[in-house]
């Protein structure tokens, strides 16, 4: 039998939470519920769980904050809870990276919907690539040896390996790449990806991963999902 799916929902609100909680309990889910934001990443640690419903607005840290440190190490699928319509494109894009997100006030059965829909493409079965991102160590192997990647190239390499598929815009990409919103242009990333592509035929002659999109940015995908 296949272990119930832990979902861990961050949510100061008692009846909110409680509503959630009884939704996913009848869903066949375990609901884990914690309300202060100071607590949530230790939770995760602790816990271990599937999927993490974040509240924008709880007491201590507010959940944009932890969804930045928390993409600094682990790629959990986020929900993101939030009354501000004006966050929805921060909240989606490199800057946080929110899986999805809900507005307020929301239907329970709507989040257990998107909830479903996000561990299912979460557990499917990705393309095949040879490579393994250590997080921790924020360090990635490629055919079982490592790449010489400088910590920029690390973040966009990283990124990119998470949603193959996926388009990122340049500027998405210069968000992800400089915390300090220092003023550069997207030539640089340009110049980055240059410099991977190098670093990966050198240890993959022939193997092209990252493709540039026209007139909108760059995606990974492998060789043999690109042919088809």
């Amino acid at each position: 039998m296949t272990a119930a799916q832990r979902i861990l929902i961050a949510e100061d609100e008692p009846k909110i939470a409680a509503l959630l909680g009884e939704y996913l309990e009848n869903a066949g889910y375990i609901a884990l519920p914690v309300s202060d934001g100071n607590r949530v990443l230790d939770a995760i640690g602790e816990l271990h769980p599937d999927l993490l419903l974040l509240d924008v607005m709880l007491p201590g840290k507010d959940g944009l904050q932890i969804l930045r440190e928390l993409r600094g190490h682990s790629a959990l699928p986020v929900i993101m809870l939030t009354a501000r319509v004006e966050e929805i494109d921060r909240l989606l894009g490199l800057e946080f990276g929110a899986d999805d997100y809900v507005c307020k006030p929301f239907s329970p059965r709507e989040v257990v919907a998107r909830i479903r829909a996000l561990l299912r493409r979460s557990s499917a079965s990705p393309a095949s690539h040879p490579f393994v991102v250590d997080e921790h160590a924020q360090r990635i192997h490629a055919g079982g040896k490592p790449l010489p990647l400088t910590t920029t190239e690390y973040r966009l390499l990283h990124a990119l390996i998470a949603h193959p598929g996926r388009v990122y815009s340049r500027d998405q990409l210069l968000d992800l790449m400089h915390d300090d919103l220092r003023d550069v242009t997207d030539r640089v990333v340009d110049s980055h990806i240059r410099n991977l592509r190098r670093k990966l035929d050198d240890l993959l002659p022939g193997a092209a991963f990252i493709h540039s999109v026209y007139g909108a940015g760059y995606r990974f995908e492998p060789p043999d999902a690109t042919s088809a």
